[in-house]
């Protein structure tokens, strides 16, 4: 386990943490320390200990507050994989009706193809029968 010292409101703790997790420990103390610095600046002089409740009380509103958001921003987004999930079904139906109604134009056009070879081949033969004399 790993230890890190550092300093909050003026006073030094030397405090334990996992390993790898000391720059991370050093930051969120200086979070702590500035919330207090700002809050002795706004109230003045009203004791260490109601500073600090003051400062964990703020930090916790705010956790709260991001909470919520989170929250709805979970389910905005599963509202949009919902749409998402409805338009994805939209697109694969209308490519299968693509799809088939290209099949049916290709079957046409086929039939149609077939026809005029059909009379193309009549036409020669009966053209090749008028002019026996």
């Amino acid at each position: 386990m790993a230890h890190v010292n550092v300093t909050i409101a003026g006073r030094a703790f030397r405090m334990a943490c996992g390993a790898g997790e000391e720059e991370r420990l050093e930051a969120l103390a200086v979070q702590v320390d500035a919330k207090i610095t700002e809050m002795r600046s706004a109230f003045g002089e009203i004791g260490d200990q109601r500073l600090t409740v003051m400062a964990a009380i703020t930090f916790a509103d705010d956790l709260t507050e991001m909470r919520k958001q989170v929250a709805t921003l979970t389910d905005e987004m599963a509202i949009i994989r919902g749409e998402q999930e409805k338009i994805g079904a939209q697109v694969d139906a209308q490519t299968f009706n693509l799809a088939r109604a290209v099949d049916a134009a290709a079957e046409r056009i086929e039939d149609i193809t077939q026809k005029m070879n059909a009379d193309e081949r009549r036409a020669r033969t009966s053209d090749a029968g008028d002019e026996k004399p």
